[in-house]
């Protein structure tokens, strides 16, 4: 696909946009990704976040100026946001706080002002109140709101967005089956260093939290301690239930092992019979469905928010909280080569339906385009 120009034209400055981002993994990675594209075609990219997001994500890598701001929303990290957003053509703001402090750091400026949702932020109590009135300000602020899912998408009409639209979101980074000659090599040496030589390979990944859900799925280990061969779980990723998990485990002496923060799990991602997603809550364009889907191992994963409606009929969905649901599913396809075979050809149909990083650097250039260039008078 060919991305809306936003090249100068006869001698003017090229576009100028300032990404914001308060810090979370997805914006992260996407940020970085839509910076590259930006750059590479002539748009002058500055990327204010926290420090250790441009260390973890290399905003600067890629051709990005990177600007430090806090990701609190005190007066000081609003005033230095103020003052990096100063001569830009337009503002693009990641996730809810970060598009917040935005809102405040252009009170009173024209400048466009762009927002993208990745996930819904979540809270209960007097706390719920308060980010549904940050979601309102931000949506009624932003001249375009851009929502990975569609259910973000009718969140911010109905908080009263003069613009939303459903966000063109890649999975950041190159893409390929995991069968060249490679992967071939590495898939025994992952299992062997695991301990899955012989047995099957059950993987999730992600922090140790409780709305993950991985209570959940070492719940259903103990299901599966009745198969020959035992299946062994290992779940990537760290997090304050690492404690309560542990106990579980070595409770009931479980097969399951707690990898913790792990630089190759789309390695082990690769080396696995079955990915699973035990999510209690919304997973907004879930990183680790579509890289399991990629990858082309099956996946199990609970309905909430818009799981579903990314991975459509490529993944065996069940009810978010049931560690039996679970535990049959994975099952069903430990136990059915052919079922495992028809899950991994839906998802390769599946994966290619999802947005490239052409595509999402293309609408993103689209909709910049249509808030700076001077429109014709009629």
């Amino acid at each position: 696909m060919t991305p809306v120009s936003s090249h100068a034209p006869h001698g003017r400055s090229p576009l100028r946009t300032v990404q914001v981002l308060g810090g979370n993994a997805a914006g992260g990675a996407h940020v970085r990704s839509l910076a590259a594209g930006l750059v590479a075609r002539g748009v002058r990219v500055t990327v204010c976040a926290p420090e250790e997001a441009d260390r973890a994500y290399g905003f600067t890598e890629v051709g990005a100026e990177h600007v430090h701001v806090p990701r609190s929303s005190d007066p000081g990290s609003v005033a230095a946001l103020r003052v990096a957003c100063s001569g830009a053509d337009l503002v693009h703001a990641h996730g809810l706080h970060a598009s917040f402090r935005t809102s405040m750091a252009l009170s009173g400026r024209s400048t466009p002002f762009v927002v993208t949702w990745h996930d819904r932020a979540h809270a209960e109590g007097p706390r719920a109140h308060f980010l549904r009135v940050l979601e309102r300000r931000v949506v009624r602020a932003a001249d375009v709101v851009l929502g990975t899912t569609s259910a973000l998408v009718d969140r911010a009409r109905r908080g009263g967005a003069r613009d939303a639209r459903l966000a063109a979101v890649s999975l950041p980074g190159p893409r390929s089956a995991p069968a060249s000659q490679d992967a071939e090599r590495r898939t025994p040496k992952v299992r062997a260093e695991l301990g899955a030589v012989d047995r099957p390979l059950i993987i999730a990944v992600g922090s140790l939290e409780r709305h993950r859900g991985l209570d959940v799925l070492v719940d259903a280990a103990h299901a599966w301690q009745r198969l020959d061969p035992v299946p062994l779980v290992v779940i990537a990723g760290e997090g304050p239930l690492h404690g309560e998990l542990r106990r579980a485990v070595e409770a009931r002496d479980l097969p399951v092992r707690l990898l913790g923060r792990r630089e190759d799990a789309s390695d082990l991602l690769a080396a696995a019979d079955v990915a699973v997603l035990p999510s209690r809550r919304e997973e907004a364009r879930s990183t680790f469905a579509q890289e399991a889907l990629h990858a082309r191992v099956p996946l199990v994963a609970t309905r909430v928010g818009s799981v579903p409606e990314l991975v459509g009929d490529a993944a065996e969905l069940v009810p978010h909280g049931n560690a039996r649901a679970l535990a049959d599913a994975v099952t069903r396809l430990l136990e059915d080569p052919e079922h495992r075979e028809s899950l991994v050809r839906r998802g390769v149909r599946q994966a290619a339906t999802w947005p490239t990083e052409d595509q999402t650097v293309a609408q993103v250039l689209s909709v910049y385009d249509e808030l700076t260039q001077p429109r014709p008078l009629i």
